[in-house]
């Protein structure tokens, strides 16, 4: 194969250089969306889901939690129209407990993961190393 190096060769070849970078460049952004994208998606089902489930467990608590205060209020020796001291004992019980979710909830959010595009980020790092092997 001979080599021409006119002018005109040049700017062919710096244009399709050009080009094919422009598409590469094109092809990892759409990479790095659909990556994004599924994370998110997938993240958002999994909320969905997690606030159905957490509908049903709360109304479910709320029956428990009245009948624990109920129980509190027959096992304490008050008299009967004392009945707000079992909701007293249940609701202290619950600020407890939920101070001690919302401490772990901070720790979990803090330690949790952005939604970054891995593979597009790995992928680009192999087309730099292979155009820096290339270079040289």
């Amino acid at each position: 194969m001979a080599t021409d190096n006119s002018p005109q060769n040049l700017s062919q070849a710096v244009q399709e250089i050009s080009e094919r970078a422009s598409l590469l460049v094109r092809e990892e952004i759409e990479l790095a969306k659909a990556e994004v994208t599924e994370k998110v998606t997938k993240l958002v089902k999994g909320i969905v889901v997690g606030a159905a489930a957490g509908i049903f467990a709360i109304t479910g608590l709320l029956f428990l939690l009245h009948g624990f205060a109920w129980l509190a209020w027959f096992a304490l020796p008050v008299s009967n129209s004392a009945i707000f001291w079992g909701f007293f004992i249940v609701a202290g019980v619950l600020f407890l407990v939920g101070g001690v979710a919302g401490f772990l909830a901070a720790r979990f959010l803090k330690a949790g993961k952005s939604p970054k595009p891995e593979m597009a980020i790995d992928e680009a790092q192999r087309i730099k190393e292979t155009v820096q092997e290339a270079g040289s």
